[in-house]
């Protein structure tokens, strides 16, 4: 059964730090949605339905319902969503409007297949360290995928996956590779790192090696 994504919304007049206050006491979310070739909108949504609702991390990657007191719903994207520092606690959101037929750019969540099961851990007792948890994509919203899945199986100590080695749904690009040379922007976002005590043996040595080369240069002196 397909999982309507959809946020209840109300129009919101006030304007300023202190309205945006007033409206976090009553436990509402202040919010904008823009962009769509409409005008931009200030928006208040229910605090308590949002957190609800965005255990589904698909609320963060889908097209979504945007339903404004009873009019045509507005379909976009969630772009921001701004918490509090040491609380649980939504400060603001922004949603940005899409248009079919017109690409648009958005982050999604990686899901990283087989972890248990990778050779670099499975055999060699190393760690599996995400350098990115989410990637930024370009694509029609007919196109968004949920997430993008990367498969760590055969990894081995000191193995990574690069941006250019993901395979994607068809028809979507990653938004880092499209800015020139993509080899200058191929940043890892998966690696298998040795076991902690033997990587601190390395590093000790190092020191150690540093420490002889000192001695040999003072006593040469």
């Amino acid at each position: 059964m397909a999982v309507n994504y959809e946020f209840n919304a109300v129009k919101r007049e006030g304007k300023g730090t202190s309205h945006s206050r007033r409206l976090r006491r009553e436990m509402k979310i202040p919010a904008v949605i823009y962009g769509g070739h409409a005008d931009v909108e200030m928006l208040t949504l229910d605090h308590q339905e949002v957190e609800k609702k965005i255990l589904d991390e698909g609320y963060y990657s889908h097209v979504l319902s945007i339903n404004v007191e009873g009019e045509k719903p507005q379909q976009a994207i969630m772009k921001a969503m701004h918490r509090h520092p040491s609380k649980a606690r939504i400060l603001h959101m922004d949603f940005m409007r899409v248009t079919a037929g017109e690409k648009l750019k958005v982050n999604v969540p990686i899901h990283f297949a087989n972890e248990e099961k990778c050779v670099g851990v499975k055999t060699g007792g190393g760690t599996i360290l995400h350098n990115m948890t989410e990637i930024e994509i370009i694509c029609l919203p007919s196109n968004l995928p949920e997430f993008i899945e990367i498969d760590v199986l055969n990894l081995a100590i000191g193995d990574s996956i690069h941006l250019t080695e993901i395979s994607l749904p068809e028809n979507v690009e990653i938004a880092a590779l499209t800015h020139g040379d993509e080899h200058d922007h191929d940043q890892i976002v998966v690696s298998v790192t040795p076991p902690r005590i033997e990587q601190e043996l390395d590093d000790e040595s190092a020191v150690s090696s540093g420490d002889d080369q000192e001695t040999d240069q003072g006593d040469s002196d």
